[in-house]
């Protein structure tokens, strides 16, 4: 991108408390911030959350952010992965037109994507995928000659490779 933005995905460690999620994204709605994904959830100390927040913008407009977010008081550690090696993925339920005489298709589809068929109703399928949103991206498009009836996906999660702690 030349005008120097790009995703920015931030995992941001907070008190497992009512409201601090919309604590967070009141701080990014007031000051005209997007976020492109956000998914949260309580770590392996119940106490303690996760959020992971993927932004589009410049170095500059993600420092920004990070230190209104450290001024938050439930906020316990703001960390930028941009730039670090990252085990990421997303998760997609998918709802698809399933006649008859497609379903063989949409299961070698779905088997090449490692889905999985989660329901299987008269006319539809439910399928969930899980990998990368590149991954996610390519399955939709195979899927959208069959019909698209509904879908969901989850957004961007993350952890770091190897030892670093988040």
């Amino acid at each position: 991108m030349t005008d120097g933005k790009k995703k920015h995905t931030i995992s941001v460690l907070v008190e497992n408390r009512p409201r601090v999620l919309a604590r967070t994204a009141s701080l990014f709605s007031r000051r005209g911030f997007n976020i492109d994904s956000l998914a949260v959830s309580t770590t392996e100390d119940p106490s303690i959350s996760r959020m992971t927040i993927v932004v589009e913008g410049s170095d500059a407009v993600l420092e920004q952010i990070t230190k209104q977010l450290n001024k938050l008081v439930d906020v316990i550690k703001v960390l930028d992965h941009t730039d670090e090696p990252l085990v990421m993925r997303e998760l997609a339920l998918v709802k698809v037109n399933a006649d008859p005489a497609a379903r063989g298709e949409i299961m070698q589809i779905v088997d090449i994507f490692r889905g999985n068929i989660v329901d299987v109703a008269e006319k539809t399928f439910v399928i969930e995928c899980t990998g990368t949103g590149d991954k996610i991206d390519a399955f939709l498009g195979m899927l959208e000659k069959y019909g698209v009836r509904e879908m969901m996906r989850t957004g961007r999660i993350v952890l770091a490779r190897g030892l670093k702690s988040t």
